[in-house]
Parts: structure tokens; sequence; C-alpha cells
């Protein structure tokens, strides 16, 4: 297949360097010192199952000089998809397919508001990776794994095409029964984890052992299973305890994306999260005081990271 990653950071730069590692024909959409490392050393991976280097890599800034392609997986910041969306423009024909991996619930609505709907897929991924230096992904937990599906939750071609992909790759890859069931639960778990860690300063190991902020956790999960519920999402009854299991299961260390940007006073996922939970709660009537106090609380970091940089 014919792939371009938009978004080569931790999520993006990791799934595309596996799918070059197996033969298929990647691009990479990147920018600065990470674009020039991977045009001069390839691209280096350190991970858990085993490290690895793809060398060469063929990486641009921009998109028009990519002829079509058959899937854009779109891997950038949440507030950053419409941008992407209109960029990517130059790289899709009639049957191209984009597959969104971002947290949060918004992106696959965002892309077909500017793409159509007809591209655009619903998707998810785990893992826990990141950008520890120009053109150099670090991958630390979870075993690497992507959820994706049709929108309408058909099973067509194109997607089983993209698991056999994934699958060559040695990516665990599934084909959500239901999408949205599928989005919600990720989102469950992220929007909590992600929420507690920026607000306590701890990683992993410590909120979950602590029985103050793993309480907190819980209380955070359990309203965003109640506002799916109130949406008609049916997630399974053991959403919150599968989610709690999955925070078990990650390393001593481990952050989320969102608390690491907060910490170092970067744009973060903040509104993509939790306050996504909050809008949706109102929406549906449903309370979520703790979600309202993470989001109170980071927003006026979030608000100071976003403006503008004074020369």
């Amino acid at each position: 297949m014919r792939i371009a990653i938009f978004g080569s950071g931790g999520v993006g730069g990791y799934f595309g360097a596996r799918l070059a590692q197996a033969g298929e024909d990647v691009t990479f959409i990147a920018r600065g010192e990470h674009l020039q490392a991977l045009r001069n050393s390839g691209l280096e991976v350190d991970s858990i199952d085993g490290d690895f280097v793809v060398h060469p890599v063929k990486a641009t800034a921009d998109p028009s000089q990519v002829s079509p392609v058959d899937l854009v997986i779109v891997a950038v910041k949440t507030w950053q998809v419409p941008d992407a969306a209109r960029a990517m423009k130059p790289m899709l024909a009639t049957a191209s397919s984009v597959l969104p991996l971002e947290n949060g619930v918004d992106a696959s609505s965002q892309l077909a508001a500017e793409l159509g709907s007809a591209p655009v897929l619903g998707g998810l991924c785990k893992i826990v990776s990141f950008i520890v230096g120009p053109g150099h992904i670090r991958h630390t937990g979870f075993e690497p794994s992507v959820v994706f599906g049709e929108l309408d939750n058909r099973r067509s071609e194109r997607v089983e095409r993209i698991q056999r992909a994934f699958a060559t790759a040695g990516v665990n890859a599934t084909i959500a029964a239901d999408i949205q069931v599928a989005l919600w639960t990720k989102f469950l778990f992220i929007s909590s984890f992600s929420g507690v860690g920026a607000i306590t300063g701890e990683s992993a190991g410590k909120i979950r052992t602590h029985p103050e902020t793993r309480a907190l956790l819980q209380r955070a999960m359990t309203e965003v299973y109640a506002v799916a519920q109130a949406r008609g999402i049916r997630l399974p009854a053991d959403s919150v305890e599968k989610a709690l299991a999955s925070v078990d299961g990650l390393p001593d260390e481990a952050t989320s994306s969102m608390q690491r940007d907060i910490a170092a006073g970067r744009a973060s996922e903040l509104e993509s999260q939790n306050g996504a939970v909050v809008r949706r709660a109102r929406e549906a009537g449903v309370e979520v005081p703790t979600h309202e106090s993470i989001y109170n609380a980071l927003r006026p970091l979030e608000l100071k990271a976003r403006e503008p940089r004074r020369a």
C-alpha cells in the first residue's frame, strides 16, 4: 500500500516505522529538525518489543509533493486535525482512506467536515510512545495496537486490506464491531488518566497505588461511562474495571502526552479530553464534577500555553 503518515511523532512515527519495515510504501509528513533527521539518518525506534532503524526514509514537509496514496494515517494532536485535513487534500484520490488515531472522539467528524465522509474511517490506538529527539521514537508501554472501522460499522474490503497491512507489520489490528463503542472505551481511559495525571503531576505507579488518587481516577472514569450511556453509547458494564486494569498494567513511570505537554508549558489536548467530557455531559444533562474540577484547574495553564509568543 501507498501510505502517508500525517504527524510523525510518537504515534505516527512508531506505526509508520513498523509499516515501512514490513515493506509498505510509507511517506512521513514531518517538519523541522525531525524531518531533517528522517531524511539524513532514517527513523530510530527504541521499543520494549525490540529496537530497530528504518533507513532510508521517505519524508517531506509538503503534502502537495506526495502523489495520491491509498491510506493517510492521521496522528497529529487533536487541535491540529482540521488544518491537517485541509493540507492532506492533494494526497487523496477517489479511493483513498483516512484513518485518524487521535485521542478523544472528535477526529472523524472533523475530518469528514473538510473531506466529506467517504474517505474517513474511525480509529484509535493503544501505545505509550514519544519523540526523544529528532528522528528518534521511544515505545515504553502497552502492546501497540490499532482499532478501526467504517463509521457505519460495515465490514468493507478497505478495512480488511488495512488490517492485513498492519498484521504483516506485526501490529495487533482489530476491525471494530462498533467503532463508537471502541472510541468511547479509549476516551473513558485516556481522558481520566490524562486529567488525573496532569493535576497531580504523578505517573501511573503513584496514581494507582495511592488510595486517594486511585479513587479520583475511578470517579473520573465512572463519569465518562455515565455520559456515554446517556448519549446512547452502549459501553460494556465492566468498562471502568477494565480501564483501571489498563492503568495497573502501565509501567510505573508512564504518563500521558497531555500530562507531559501541560507540564512543559505546551498546548495540550485538554479541550478534546476533559473539556470534551464536560461539554458532552452538559448536552446530555449528566453531572461530571470530577472532570469539571480537572478542566477548570488546568484551563488557565492551557490558555497561557496558547498565548502568542513574544519575540
